[in-house]
């Protein structure tokens, strides 16, 4: 059998890990052979592909981003852009793709799945947001990336009698944010999931610097005050509907400092959370998930997604994958709010 393989969204800490899995077991184990597809669901649109054998993934386990590159590419959204992709899917001799990636990429598979396409999917999100799947490759390794720079951020807070706000990737879902407040020892952690009051927020500050310390609030990029939205960089939409998000961290910086009158700065960490090696965690998972997904096409099981339920790796239809994001729940973010006083 000839499968293609292609990453889309966003880049993640373990992509290479489920690349190797997939071909090393394919190949030695099954004996199918493997193609490369570039840049997200861009490659089987405009057929741009790439070998990918044992050669191709030896020594990428620890190295972070992709080899096969990435887009935010919709084919629902271009003309023609499905029958392009069944067209050179056919005449490339491609029998089914394994396409990995988050909610907007696994949503393209559900939908080709759908209309014919063999199609297999593995979870890939930093944000953890993906529905019948405990954890996500690429979390942990953002989480960690956030806590350490937590960590060093308390220093310099205490050394300058300053509030930090320390902004965190989490559009709809506050994990990362949950997460990494909660091992950094934030004071204060807002998250999409619960509108924060701004009073509230300054109230827990003041009382913190009462107590001669510099406070720690950690913040999704997708917070909003109870009486705001979400604050934008540029109001414009990617192919699936996406805006661009930003802001809300220095918003929340530039409040504290006005309502306080103690200097307050604020830490974009943007990019640098799921970029780089990925965490031990990480790598075990993806390649886990690799293995799976390999098995799964083997099988000839369509339509399915590789998943973590507990310790053991499931497979689960993507419709169901696709269906709902997975939130924070108020009890989770009720451990964080423990710390809050």
């Amino acid at each position: 059998m000839r499968i293609g393989v292609l990453t889309g969204g966003g880049d993640c800490p373990g992509l290479n890990a489920v690349i190797r899995a997939v071909v090393r077991k394919g190949v030695g184990t099954y004996g199918h052979e493997f193609v490369g597809f570039r840049d997200g669901w861009r490659g089987p649109l405009e057929n741009k592909t790439m070998p990918l054998g044992i050669k191709e993934v030896r020594g990428i386990l620890p190295r972070g981003g992709t080899i096969l590159r990435s887009s935010r590419t919709n084919p629902f959204k271009i003309e023609n852009g499905v029958e392009k992709i069944k067209e050179n899917l056919a005449a490339g001799g491609v029998d089914a793709l394994i396409a990995i990636g988050g909610e907007d990429t696994l949503g393209v598979a559900t939908k080709l799945d759908a209309l014919g396409v063999n199609v297999i999917g593995v979870p890939k999100t930093i944000d953890n947001d993906l529905g019948a799947t405990d954890f996500t490759f690429g979390f942990d390794t953002a989480v960690n990336i956030a806590m350490e720079a937590i960590d060093r951020l308390h220093t310099t807070a205490e050394s300058h009698h300053r509030a930090v706000v320390v902004e965190v990737m989490g559009r709809h879902a506050g994990w990362i944010a949950l997460h990494a407040g909660i091992a950094g020892g934030a004071n204060v952690v807002l998250i999409p999931e619960q509108k924060f009051d701004l009073g509230e927020v300054v109230a827990h500050v003041q009382k913190r610097f009462e107590i001669d310390y510099s406070p720690i609030i950690v913040i999704s990029e997708g917070a909003m005050p109870t009486d705001g939205d979400m604050i934008t960089l540029t109001g414009e939409l990617d192919a699936f509907g996406h805006v661009r998000l930003g802001g809300i961290g220095n918003w929340l910086a530039d409040q504290i400092e006005k309502q306080t009158g103690k200097e307050a700065r604020c830490v974009v960490l943007g990019h640098v959370q799921r970029g780089g090696t990925p965490t031990a965690f990480d790598r075990v998972l993806a390649t886990r998930f690799g293995l799976q997904a390999i098995d799964a096409a083997n099988d000839g099981d369509w339509g399915k997604m590789v998943a973590l339920q507990g310790t053991e790796i499931v497979r689960v239809p993507l419709a169901e994958a696709t269906r709902e994001l997975k939130t924070v729940p108020a009890h989770r973010y009720g451990e964080a709010e423990a710390f809050f006083d």
